[in-house]
């Protein structure tokens, strides 16, 4: 039955419970296992399914929402980790083995839409966002080239983890972003004037003001993570900021930055993404298992700039 339950919600602010952030769900449902490490679910409204990685089997996979039927959807895949849709509904890939971000077109071609900055290659990029403007923006750590397991041991030949911003028109990598240990997650405020950025290693979300020009300024700490490390960060229609924090399940950050509670999810969270019809149902990839959760909060729009009003 809907409602809190102690086992998969904590409450930790009366806003959670007064937010109705745990009136879904009473139980987390069980869409796949058999990875060995999910990562980057991604909805895709007009053909109802959900693609997601897998990074050390080097395959991105692919659930479908009205048979619950999961296949292989590209293997190899270049060791992806984050996925996002462009305004345009096609597929944008970070690709940890092949150092680069990769953009699926409708016909089924790849194109590459940045694999070096100033003439070197990236590290390994690991989570993207696409901007109403068309602008692709990514972290860039060293995770990926750290070993074999989920990419390729190599050496960094830029020698820092930055974030960068790819031009939709020149194709230009700019740097908007660096001072990280371990660039993660990303995520847009709603409007669009703030980005907010996960650092793994140092364990805490940082928030920038984006200008008009496209650069950032600012970039203090949001919230510190002391239960978990945070990977990746979403926002729902409230302007409530969900983040997975591995150990730590799920996180509810209120505007202010308050943690407000969490969802207990077993094992180690990796990534979440708001989906299906209504954008409801968070979708929690976990070591080797995908799971969902009906939920009575809603997430924000899966297409860049489709929550925006005009001016």
């Amino acid at each position: 039955m809907p409602g809190e339950q102690p086992h998969l919600y904590e409450t930790l602010d009366e806003r959670f419970r007064s937010g109705r952030c745990d009136a879904g769900d009473s139980r987390l449902e069980t869409l796949f296992d058999g990875c060995r490490w999910a990562e980057g679910p991604v909805y895709v409204p007009a053909g109802r399914y959900l693609l997601w990685s897998d990074i050390p089997n080097d395959r991105l996979l692919r659930w479908d929402e009205t048979t619950g039927s999961v296949g292989v959807f590209r293997s190899p895949a270049g060791f992806p980790n984050g996925n996002t849709l462009d305004g345009r509904g096609r597929l944008v890939t970070c690709e940890q083995g092949a150092r680069r971000v990769t953009r699926t077109e409708h016909d089924g071609s790849v194109t590459v839409i940045a694999d070096r900055f100033r003439g070197k290659r990236l590290n390994s990029p690991n989570d993207a966002v696409v901007r109403s403007d068309g602008s692709v923006w990514f972290s860039d750590p060293e995770f990926g080239i750290a070993s074999d397991y989920e990419g390729h041991r190599g050496e960094s030949e830029i020698g820092a983890r930055n974030v960068y911003r790819a031009d939709p028109a020149s194709g230009e990598v700019r740097l908007v972003a660096d001072g990280f240990e371990g660039p993660n997650g990303l995520v847009f405020s709603p409007d669009e004037r703030r980005l907010f950025v996960s650092d793994s290693l140092a364990n805490h979300i940082r928030v920038f003001d984006v200008r008009e020009d496209g650069t950032l300024g600012g970039g203090d700490v949001f919230a510190a993570c002391a239960n978990g490390t945070f990977d990746n960060i979403r926002f729902d229609d409230r302007g409530r900021l969900w983040a997975a924090a591995l150990h730590g399940g799920v996180h509810c950050y209120d505007p202010d930055g308050t943690l407000l509670g969490r969802v207990l999810v077993p094992g180690t969270v990796a990534n979440i993404r708001f989906g299906g019809a209504r954008r409801n149902r968070m979708f929690i990839a976990a070591d080797t298992v995908l799971y969902s959760l009906m939920m009575s909060v809603t997430g924000t729009a899966a297409l860049p700039g489709a929550d925006r009003r005009p001016q």
